[in-house]
Order: structure tokens, then sequence, then C-alpha cells
């Protein structure tokens, strides 16, 4: 079965930094562009970034751009998305998946900006 497992977030001040990670099972992880995605209260989800099968390209939304830096190590199947300069705009659940076609959604890692 698939499984998406993200971990890494909590409760930061504006200003912090913190380094989010996705374990992936079930699915062929080395062949898969994978993406974050993050969902604030009362909002849809959107995409925050996205890495190429082989870590060689990354895309960033414009509101974190600069701010974040999506990586992969694919002998561990892992994902991971470090952020900085965090500000009360990013709290959100955080969620990585497989791009274009998400595969079943994991539960998150909640992600608190807060002074």
């Amino acid at each position: 079965d698939v499984q998406l497992v993200e971990s890494g977030g909590g409760m930061v001040q504006p200003g912090g930094s913190l380094r989010l990670s996705c374990a992936a099972s079930g699915f062929t992880f080395s062949g898969s562009p994978m993406s974050w995605y993050r969902q604030a209260p009362g909002k849809e989800r959107e995409l925050v970034a996205l890495i190429s099968s082989l870590g060689l390209s990354t895309n960033y939304a414009d509101s974190m751009k600069g701010r974040c830096t999506i990586s992969r190590d694919n002998a561990k199947n892992t994902l991971y998305l470090e952020m900085n300069s965090l500000n009360v705009e990013d709290t959100a659940v955080y969620y990585c998946n497989a791009y274009p076609t998400p595969l079943p959604w994991g539960q998150g890692t909640r992600v608190t900006v807060t002074s």
C-alpha cells in the first residue's frame, strides 16, 4: 500500500525555521517527481514546491521562493522541505505527494507560526 508519512512540523516563532520530512513507501519513489503542498485553515490546498525524480530540478510557489528548499534522498525514500524566515501566513498543514498525479494523501504535519 502507498504510504506518505509527513513529520517535522511544530510551533515556531516568526523568523524561525523548520525541516519537514516525508517517508514514502508502496510505490517507486525514485521514479516519481514529488511535491509539497500546504493547506491553511479555511483555504484550499496549494502547491508549495516540487522536485524532479532525480532531484535535478526544483520549482517553488512565489510565496515560498527564497525561503524554502525542497530536496530528496532516493536511497531513503524520503522527501524534505527546509523552511526559514517563517511568518504567520505559513501556518498550515503540510503534505507531500507525487506530482502531478497525487497518490492517497497522508495525514500531513502541522506548522504553526506564532509569537
